[in-house]
């Protein structure tokens, strides 16, 4: 116990917090005294580090096979949890998996199980049918953005994959929704309820609109996005058709951007999120794919090119930004009679814009493709090292690296880009010949 104790102070400073807020610290407190627990948290709280830590209390390294379970609705989310789970450096091992990624490579990690294994229901119950993995040491389940999965239809996935865990000791179970009626088969007999959903936890979000002075909206978004500069702004869309047509504006003109829906192919998505992350684009065009779980920070606005068709879409559209304490900005953009939604508990400030807005400056950061990943044993330091050795760039031109399976992507420092990949395009990476460019 006293090591796990080391490796969550150890994981804290690798997540660079200062504090711990006050929903961690709940989740910390409670995490020895219940088996059960269910957190209701508004997103953006810092849920995914508030069950992680804790978790981090029941593994043991010299237990083989796996030991903890994570579920969770969308891909996304579940890479996401994976990227923090691996950025608070346990030294345990962790896996993902979920559709659109290959059904073999995900069966062969399993010769050597990981202590933690993050998926979504429709993935792992697959694998549970095929008998990829073996669940008789899986302990620990944890059932995050709960609502959120019986919302899109995973009730019988994740009744399937439960009732094939026997030796489940501990259950967490989060959702940023009250609402929720929790199902027998969860397993969760008289949980401790911790309820963060309460007025005093609403993010700071500021509700502005503007309006378009005919039915064509497209002018009035071109001229907002230009007067936020490169403040990183998420555009919700109903519909990806919306997507596209913003995408082809933009593109025209010359407006560094990218877009995020469900028609992509799954490499697509997670390299627009990475980019957005990372800061090679601060516009992301979306629908409400993007609306739940995703973990992006500082976010500072929230543009609702199409209306939400509810309050509680429209409330977890705003949840990606104003988040850990952070303040943002949610704009409407209104067409020329269009009304301002009824469900709205405040009145929007309108805002008149410039009619003519300078273009915003391209981004600081440009994305480089490393043609080698996790699988070739390259880590964050092989990277910068390589980058200041053979690319002659300066540890602040450096900016977030992202290394998945079998690729790597690494923000620099956009001015000093091409010169960087003339240096090192045919340079190796550990001893290794690897594709290097920039990334598209």
């Amino acid at each position: 116990m006293k090591r796990n104790e080391e490796i969550t102070t150890k994981s804290i400073e690798n997540l660079k917090f200062e504090s711990l807020n006050e929903i961690q610290k709940a989740m910390i407190s409670n995490d020895l005294k219940a088996d059960n627990i269910v957190l209701l948290a508004p997103t953006g709280s810092g849920k995914t580090v508030a069950f992680l830590l804790p978790l981090l209390h029941h593994l043991d390294n010299k237990i083989s096979g796996i030991q903890a379970l994570i579920l969770a609705p969308s891909r996304e989310l579940a890479l996401q949890i994976e990227q923090v789970f691996r950025s608070m450096g346990s030294g345990f091992k962790v896996n993902c998996c979920y559709g659109g990624h290959p059904f073999k490579t995900e069966r062969n990690n399993f010769s050597e199980p990981p202590v933690v294994l993050i998926g979504t229901p429709g993935r792992i119950a697959a694998h549970i049918r095929r008998e990829s993995f073996n669940t008789e040491s899986i302990h620990l389940l944890i059932l995050d953005e709960f609502d959120k999965s019986l919302e899109m239809g995973f009730s019988d996935d994740m009744s399937f994959i439960i009732s094939h865990l026997p030796q489940i000791k501990k259950r967490i179970l989060t959702s940023a929704t009250q609402a929720i009626e929790i199902p027998e088969y969860s397993g969760m007999k008289n949980p401790v309820n911790l309820n963060f959903l309460s007025e005093e936890n609403k993010p700071d979000i500021t509700l502005k609109a503007v309006r378009a002075n005919e039915k064509d909206k497209l002018d009035i978004l071109i001229r907002l996005v230009c007067s936020l500069g490169n403040e990183p702004t998420l555009v919700f869309c109903n519909h990806r058709e919306a997507v596209d047509r913003i995408d082809e504006l933009l593109s025209a003109e010359g407006i560094a951007h990218d877009t995020f829906h469900g028609g992509l192919e799954q490499d697509e998505r997670e390299r627009a999120l990475l980019k957005f992350r990372n800061g090679s684009h601060q516009i992301l065009i979306t629908t409400d794919l993007a609306s739940r779980g995703l973990d992006i920070p500082e976010i500072k606005n929230i543009i609702h090119y199409q209306m939400a068709n509810s309050q509680e879409v429209f409330t977890h559209r705003n949840g990606r930004t104003a988040r850990m304490n952070a303040s943002g900005t949610a704009w409407l953009v209104l067409a020329e009679k269009e009304a301002v939604p009824q469900f709205l508990t405040t009145s929007p400030e309108f805002v008149e814009l410039l009619e003519k807005i300078s273009r915003p400056e391209p981004p600081q950061w440009i994305t480089l493709y490393i043609g080698a990943g996790k699988k070739d044993k390259i880590s964050k330091t092989d990277i910068v090292g390589f980058l200041i050795q053979k690319g002659n760039l300066q540890k602040e031109d450096i900016g977030l690296i992202t290394i998945l399976d079998n690729t790597s992507f690494v923000a620099i420092n956009r001015s000093k880009a091409r010169q960087t990949v003339g240096f090192i395009r045919e340079e190796k990476v550990k001893n290794k010949k690897v594709k290097i460019a920039i990334s598209n």
